[in-house]
Parts: structure tokens; C-alpha cells; sequence
């Protein structure tokens, strides 16, 4: 058996895409639309081959969609977290949960999906600003 890809529904397409693939730093590996059932799926991964996140786009829905307490958070191994968490602050992502332990930080998407990343071979030395930052609402 292989894990091929978690799904999640995107309300804005622009704003979800630009967070996977500007800020975040996935890549696009392919894209579907289905214009008889008036949706577009977009497949996204850390780099080709690599599990997926599918994003499901319904053309003209315009109602948040709700969590559901069955699905928990997507997550992302990376190489410096204290280097994403900085470019993605300063790209307006908010931290909701910082990685004051070197190892694990929590943000969400603009759908409201709890993304975890944690640092790659074990906890960096913590530091500041990090050491010191509370959590900002929930993930």
C-alpha cells in the first residue's frame, strides 16, 4: 500500500494557492478541471512524486466550508523552521503556534487548515523571538 494524497476544499483559489506554493513552498504536479461537474482539482507536493494535497476548488461556491473534528492537520517536514516560520510571518501567515522547542510550529491555511512543521533531524537550539512567543488562537 502507498499514501497518495489528503484532499481539502478551497473556497479562494488565488489566496489557497498562493499559500501552498508562494509561502509554504509546494509545487503544482498536475491540475484537472471538470467543467461538467463544475470543479478543478490541483495536486500539490514537496516535489514530484512526493504524497500529494489534492485541493478541491467548487466553481461558484461562496460558503465557508465547516471542520470537521475527524480531520486533524496536514504536515510538513522542513529544513530550518525558524526560517519558514520568519518568511511566512513576514508574508502575513499568523504562527498559531510557534516552534518555541526548535522542533514543531503550527500555522493554517485561508480555508482553515491546521498545518504542523516540523523540523527536519531533530530540535534546532531554541531562540528568540521564538522562545518567548504565546500561541495565537487554535490549530
Amino acid at each position: 500500500m502507498k499514501f497518495l494524497h489528503a484532499m481539502v476544499r478551497v473556497l479562494d483559489l488565488d489566496a489557497s494557492l498562493n499559500f501552498y506554493i508562494n509561502q509554504l513552498g509546494l509545487v503544482e504536479t498536475r491540475r484537472s478541471d471538470y467543467p461538467e461537474g463544475k470543479f478543478t482539482l490541483i495536486y500539490l507536493a514537496t516535489e514530484p512524486g512526493a504524497p500529494e494535497v489534492e485541493l478541491t476548488h467548487n466553481w461558484g461556491a461562496s460558503e465557508t466550508y465547516s471542520q470537521g473534528r475527524n480531520f486533524g492537520h496536514l504536515a510538513f517536514e522542513v529544513d530550518d523552521i525558524y526560517q519558514l516560520c520568519e518568511k511566512l510571518q513576514q508574508s502575513g501567515v499568523i504562527i498559531n503556534r510557534p516552534p518555541r522547542c526548535g522542533h514543531m510550529a503550527f500555522i493554517k491555511s485561508p480555508d482553515g487548515i491546521s498545518i504542523e512543521l516540523l523540523q527536519k533531524g531533530g530540535a534546532l537550539p531554541p531562540q528568540e523571538p521564538w522562545l518567548s512567543m504565546e500561541n495565537t488562537g487554535s490549530w
